[in-house]
């Protein structure tokens, strides 16, 4: 019997999105507001979800202390309070979209989830906007 079990977690963090490759007035038809040169922040919601067969000795898909902490330190103390496109190495060359964001959480969890379980990303950029992602890249 499969079952879910999810982690609900949130960081801060301010972006930009542009492509370098692109004239000004392009950046801005196509990311409108989001194209501030100042940049703009969001403050994210996410829920990580592992999918995976109960334990029959702890009775656990996964200990939620050890996704707590995964999460704490693989994806808040690595995003929270950072501007993405200037201290984060994976958007000095990808636009740090709330689909993008969510594909390198996903990344950066993955290697620590076993391999029979899945993993699922869901990202609230707003509460209203949000992305999942949860397949291979």
């Amino acid at each position: 019997m499969r079952v879910k079990v999810s982690r609900k977690a949130h960081f801060n963090a301010a972006h930009r999105l542009y492509r370098k490759d692109w004239e000004d007035s392009k950046n801005k038809e196509i990311f409108g507001k989001c194209n501030n040169p100042n940049f703009h922040g969001h403050n994210y919601e996410m829920i990580v979800s592992v999918t995976g067969e109960i334990d029959p000795e702890t009775g656990f898909v996964m200990d939620m202390k050890v996704l707590k902490d995964l999460i704490k330190v693989e994806i808040e103390d690595y995003l929270d309070h950072k501007n993405l496109n200037v201290q984060v190495e994976e958007f000095k060359t990808l636009n740090p979209t709330a689909e993008n964001i969510a594909v390198v959480i996903w990344k950066r969890l993955r290697p620590f989830v076993q391999k029979t379980h899945d993993l699922e990303v869901v990202l609230y950029e707003t509460p209203r906007n949000y992305v999942t992602f949860s397949g291979e890249y």
